[in-house]
C-alpha cells in the first residue's frame, strides 16, 4: 500500500480581460449605485469575450501552475476540470484541456459539482496521489457564468462571473497535505439552484440557498476539522466558495471567527462557480496569508445540492 502524502504543489488562477462593473448592470435593471455590492459584496466581475474558450481559460490556468510547481506536462499523469460550463456538451473539458497543454495520453475527466467541484476534484485527485494510482495530478475550477446567466434576471446577473484556478497535487516533500474530504449532498433540494435544459440559463431561489448555505458551510466545516484531529482554534484561514459576501459572512459569525480569518475577493470577480475558491486560494497567497505550515479550511456550497470541506496543510506552494 503506497504512504504517499498529496499536497498542494502550486496554485495559479486566469481570467478574462473584459471587467463589468455593478454600474452596468445596475443600470439595466434601473438599480441605486450601492444595491449590488450592499446586498452582495461584488463590485465588478470578469466576463469572457465572444469566441473565448472554457477550455482555453482553463488551459492558461493550468499551465501557469505548471510553470510554478516546476513540473513539465509530460510529467502529469492526470487532469481533473470542474465545470459546470463546457465548452460542449462533448468532449469533457478535461481532455481539450490536457491537449491545449501538450500532456500526452494523461487521464482525463470533468467532475460536475457546480460551485463544489474544485473541492471534490481536490479530494479526487488526492485520492489518486494517495493510493499510487497517479504521481502528479492537475485540478482545475473553471467557470464561464456569463454564459448562462439570464441578463434580465435580477437576482443571478449582478452574481456571475468568470474565471478558471489550478493546483498541482502531488507527494512531493515539503508540499504538504490534503486531509480527509467531507462530501455532502441533498438531490431533493436539487431545484433551488438550477439551468434547465429548457432555456439553459441559472434559476436560483437566492433566499432558501442563503440559508442552506451558511448552514451546510458550517457543519462541513466543523466536521472536517474533527476528522482532521483539530479544532477551530488549530486553523489559519478559512477559503470558502465565494456566492454572497453575506455567506461569507454569516459562516464566519456561526463559527466564531475573527473577520480576518475568512478569505473575501468576491468583490472583485462576483461567484465564478467552481473557480472561487482556488482564485481565492490565489489571492490569499498574493497577500502572503498562506505560508508553509498553515492550516486552512477549504469549503464550498452548490447546485445538487452539494457541499463540502477539507483541511489542507499549506507547503511550499
Amino acid at each position: 500500500m503506497s504512504s504517499a502524502v498529496a499536497g498542494i504543489s502550486a496554485i495559479a488562477m486566469a481570467t478574462p480581460s473584459t471587467v463589468v462593473s455593478n454600474a452596468a448592470i445596475a443600470a439595466r435593471h434601473e438599480l441605486g449605485d450601492t444595491w449590488i455590492e450592499s446586498r452582495t459584496g461584488i463590485r465588478e466581475r470578469r466576463h469572457a469575450a465572444v469566441g473565448e474558450r472554457l477550455s482555453e481559460l482553463a488551459a492558461t490556468a493550468g499551465s501557469r501552475a505548471l510553470r510554478k510547481a516546476g513540473i513539465a506536462a509530460e510529467e502529469v499523469d492526470l487532469v481533473v476540470v470542474a465545470t459546470t460550463t463546457p465548452d460542449d456538451l462533448l468532449p469533457n473539458a478535461a481532455p481539450l484541456v490536457a491537449h491545449a497543454l501538450g500532456i500526452p495520453t494523461a487521464g482525463a475527466f470533468d467532475v460536475g459539482a457546480a460551485c463544489t467541484g474544485f473541492v471534490a476534484a481536490l479530494g479526487a485527485a488526492a485520492g489518486q496521489v494517495e493510493s499510487g494510482r497517479s504521481e502528479t495530478t492537475l485540478v482545475i475550477g473553471a467557470d464561464l457564468m456569463s454564459r448562462v446567466v439570464d441578463p434580465g434576471d435580477r437576482d443571478t446577473s449582478v452574481l456571475f462571473g468568470d474565471g478558471a484556478g489550478a493546483a498541482v497535487v502531488t507527494a512531493k516533500p515539503g508540499h504538504g497535505r490534503i486531509g480527509p474530504s467531507v462530501l455532502r449532498s441533498d438531490g431533493a433540494a436539487g431545484d433551488l439552484v438550477a439551468i434547465p435544459r429548457a432555456d439553459g440559463v441559472v434559476r436560483m431561489d437566492g433566499r432558501e440557498t442563503f440559508r442552506r448555505a451558511v448552514a451546510c458551510l458550517t457543519d462541513s466545516s466543523r466536521e472536517a476539522v474533527e476528522l482532521a484531529g483539530l479544532a477551530l482554534a488549530d486553523i489559519d484561514l478559512f477559503v470558502y466558495h465565494q456566492a454572497n459576501g453575506r455567506i461569507l459572512r454569516a459562516v464566519g459569525e456561526r463559527l466564531n471567527l475573527e473577520q480576518d480569518r475568512v478569505v473575501d475577493c468576491i468583490g472583485r470577480y462576483g461567484n465564478t462557480s467552481a473557480a472561487t475558491v482556488p482564485i481565492a486560494l490565489c489571492e490569499a497567497a498574493g497577500e502572503r496569508r498562506l505560508f508553509p505550515g498553515a492550516r486552512v479550511v477549504v469549503g464550498a456550497f452548490g447546485s445538487g445540492l452539494t457541499w463540502g470541506a477539507t483541511v489542507v496543510e499549506w507547503g511550499n506552494a
